[in-house]
C-alpha cells in the first residue's frame, strides 16, 4: 500500500522534508493534494473522522498509522525506509539532529513573519528587517557550524552526519542549505564559507541518483513566497555587510 503524504500542493514548506526521505527510498507514495485537491487535504482535519488528528499538516497515512509533524514523521519512516541506523543510540541521534533542523526551519520562518503568522509580511516589515539581520548573522552561522561540527565527530567514512550511510538528516540538511541559498543568498553563502564539509554534504546529497532524477522532475516544487524560505532582497544584505 502506497504512503500517503498529505501537504500544501503549491508549496515545498515542511512537506518537502518527507517528500525528499520518500524520493531517496524510491518508495511508493501519494501527495494526496497535489492529486485530489486541496478539500482532500483539509477535509480529515476538520470533519472529525480521524482519530488523534494532526494540528496540521504535513501528516503521513500508512494503512491505518497515522503520523503528524515532519521530525516525527522521518523517525517513523527512518526505519522503514532504511534512512536512521538501526540501533536506538543512531536512530535517537539522528531524531536530535532533525529537531535541530527543524529549530531552523521555524526561525527562517520567523524571519519574515517575527510578528504573527497572521498577518502579512507588509503589516511587519520594520521588525523583519531586525530579526533577519540577528538571523543572518548570528543564527545561520551558529547553526551551520553545529552540523559542520556533527559531520567532523562522525568516525565512519562517506562524509555523512551518522554512521556510513544517507539517512533522513543529510536530506534534511541538504534542504535546509538549499532554503537559506534561495531565502538568504549572501548570508548563506557567507555562513557556508566557514562550514566546508556541510558544503559538501550537500552536493553529496543533490548528486544521489533518486534525489537528483526528483531535483529535475516536476514533483519538485519550485520555492516561492508562500513557503517557509522566502526571498526578500532587503532581508538578505550584501555580503559584508
Amino acid at each position: 500500500m502506497a504512503y500517503e503524504l498529505y501537504y500544501w500542493p503549491g508549496i515545498q514548506g515542511r512537506g518537502e522534508f518527507v517528500r525528499l526521505a520518500l524520493e531517496q527510498a524510491g518508495a511508493d507514495y501519494v501527495d494526496v493534494a497535489r492529486v485530489q485537491g486541496v478539500s482532500a487535504l483539509t477535509r480529515g482535519l476538520r470533519d472529525g473522522s480521524l482519530v488523534r488528528p494532526p494540528f496540521a499538516p504535513p501528516y503521513l497515512k500508512d494503512g491505518g498509522t497515522i503520523v503528524a509533524q515532519t521530525a516525527a514523521i522521518l523517525l517513523y519512516l527512518g526505519r522503514r525506509l532504511a534512512l536512521a541506523p538501526r540501533d536506538e543510540a543512531g536512530e535517537i541521534w539522528t531524531h536530535q539532529i532533525q529537531l535541530t533542523l527543524s529549530d531552523i526551519v521555524n526561525e527562517a520562518h520567523d524571519t519574515h513573519h517575527p510578528i504573527g503568522v497572521g498577518l502579512y509580511y507588509e503589516d511587519q516589515k520594520p521588525e523583519a528587517l531586525r530579526r533577519a539581520q540577528e538571523f543572518r548573522r548570528e543564527r545561520i552561522p551558529k547553526y551551520f557550524g553545529w552540523l559542520e561540527r556533527v559531520l567532523g565527530d562522525n568516525p565512519a567514512p562517506g562524509g555523512w552526519m551518522v554512521g556510513e550511510g544517507v539517512t533522513y538528516a543529510d536530506l534534511s540538511a541538504f534542504q535546509v542549505v538549499e532554503g537559506l541559498r534561495y531565502a538568504f543568498p549572501n548570508g548563506a553563502a557567507a555562513a557556508l564559507k566557514a562550514a566546508p564539509k556541510l558544503s559538501a554534504l550537500a552536493e553529496a546529497v543533490r548528486a544521489l541518483p533518486n534525489i537528483a532524477a526528483y531535483l529535475a522532475s516536476e514533483r519538485r516544487i519550485a520555492f516561492n513566497r508562500d513557503g517557509i524560505f522566502r526571498y526578500y532582497p532587503e532581508l538578505d544584505e550584501p555580503a559584508g555587510g
